[in-house]
């Protein structure tokens, strides 16, 4: 029987898993085994040849269970998790009325609490690896990096470093930059924390400051992060005060790069499907939030065939891989597939790509994690493949992306050590955890200035079910 104990050896011991199939970028495989030592794939290999290597090494056989990447959700908002459904039903651009106001209030426990709770829902979802596009809490960036280590998570931690507001002239601006490359450095060598740069959107950042940002990301191999193009209304916005759309302003001033990941991109012309190709800019799909907020769908297989690079994102809505593959796959298939008559829409590898090794690319992390090869970080799941949903099994690729459940995620490794067994920590008390954010979260929603349009769905049934109904 498979407990948590067999996952975790002794002290400079290594870890030998046979599973019954081991997900590569190539496809599922098997009869291969994994090593995993000191927080790395030490080897991959037929299972034969890594008996042979390690000769004295307990082999852990587990005939019924997926060994494979850990996701990556290349965007989200790690201390908007006290928010949740106070933003569902209401129209684009909830940004300004949801989000701004309530991480506006968070000071750095409450943002720790907010940025833990995500990454246990995310590792709860089988994300080993998130990207967050950074807090406007001003006191919170050292508490969501400190979640992010103690929940045992992989991040990209964005700085924000819009300067829209600037009164402070050229000292105003050098402040911005001084405190953005102090960050890079202060998370150069941070196993799980690693730092990002920040602009919110555009609109919300001079010439100089898009250009400097995107030039300290690339300078020091990091990403640099911004939102474009995802409301109409920001499209017009921008149009209007700086005569480019989004995207467009981003080329003009030298800011898309092979250091830029951009967030949503829903609303792209041809022209600016011309200028991403070839930039190196890669491109975060966020599919579950186009359907809630209401926003345009970006063409993901588009941005395949021009060679893109893109990875899935939640963008905070739920934390959920395999639920955001399947919304991938079926959103493209409903806004672009059915209108042509394309039956595969992209197949299942194509989501399943995006969301771990491309994924991983698109987050600047390749390098380091999201795929299954010895000297790469040991980042990933343990799926039970015995449960009716995937029996008979013929395509496991489809079957992943279409019928798999987070509920069959038995383990959870980020770095080599396991964070979660069965859904929960193994070294750190979630429920107490839940029990605070509880309090806290009540407090700071309700101190927030919030502006909802939509009502709780109890006052909307009074206003609007049919009079039968009620």
């Amino acid at each position: 029987m498979l407990t948590p104990e067999r996952l975790q050896p002794a002290a400079g011991a290594p870890l030998l898993i046979a599973p019954g199939r081991l997900l590569r970028p190539d496809g599922v495989h098997e009869g291969w085994a994994v090593a995993v030592q000191d927080g790395r794939f030490a080897q991959v290999a037929p299972a034969a040849e890594l008996r042979a290597a390690c000769p004295g090494a307990p082999l852990l056989e587990l005939p019924q269970h997926l060994l494979m990447p850990g996701l990556v959700d290349t965007h989200t908002h790690l201390t908007q998790s006290f928010g949740k459904a106070l933003a569902f039903g209401e129209p684009s651009e909830i940004f300004k009325r949801i989000w701004v106001p309530m991480e506006g209030v968070l000071d750095e426990r409450a943002a720790y609490l907010s940025a833990k709770l995500a990454a246990l829902e995310s590792l709860r979802g089988g994300f080993t690896t998130v990207v967050d596009a950074g807090t406007r809490s001003e006191e919170g960036l050292g508490g969501v990096a400190q979640a992010a280590r103690e929940a045992g998570i992989r991040c990209v931690l964005g700085l924000i470093c819009n300067d829209a507001g600037n009164t402070e002239g050229e000292a105003g601006v050098r402040r911005i930059l001084d405190r953005a490359a102090a960050f890079l450095r202060g998370f150069e060598h941070d196993p799980l924390v690693h730092p990002s740069l920040a602009i919110s959107i555009p609109e919300a950042a001079s010439d100089r400051m898009l250009h400097d940002v995107a030039a300290l990301a690339k300078e020091a191999g990091r990403r640099f992060q911004t939102h474009v193009n995802e409301h109409l209304a920001a499209v017009e916005r921008s149009l209007v005060a700086r005569g480019l759309r989004p995207l467009e302003l981003l080329h003009a001033v030298g800011a898309l790069n092979d250091s830029a990941l951009l967030a949503h991109a829903t609303l792209l012309t041809h022209r600016e499907l011309g200028l991403l190709q070839g930039s190196g800019a890669a491109v975060a799909y966020n599919p579950v939030a186009s359907a809630w907020k209401g926003n345009a769908v970006l063409d993901a297989g588009m941005l395949q065939l021009l060679s893109v690079p893109f990875g899935l994102g939640t963008d905070g809505t739920r934390a959920d891989a395999f639920r955001l593959m399947d919304a991938a796959e079926t959103t493209q298939r409903l806004t672009h597939g059915l209108a042509n008559g394309d039956s595969s829409c992209g197949a299942g590898w194509t989501w399943l790509d995006h969301g771990t090794h491309r994924g991983a690319d698109a987050a600047g992390l390749g390098a380091l994690t999201g795929r299954i090869e010895a000297g790469l970080a040991a980042d990933f799941l343990l799926v039970d493949l015995d449960v009716p949903e995937l029996l008979p099994s013929w395509d496991l690729g489809w079957e992943l992306v279409r019928l798999a459940n987070r509920d069959q995620i038995d383990a959870v490794f980020v770095n080599g050590a396991l964070r979660l067994w069965q859904g929960w920590p193994v070294d750190w008390d979630a429920r107490a955890l839940m029990r605070e954010v509880a309090g806290v979260a009540r407090r700071d929603v309700a101190r927030a200035p919030l502006q909802r349009v939509h009502p709780v769905s109890d006052a909307h049934r009074a206003q609007h079910a049919p009079a039968a109904g009620r």
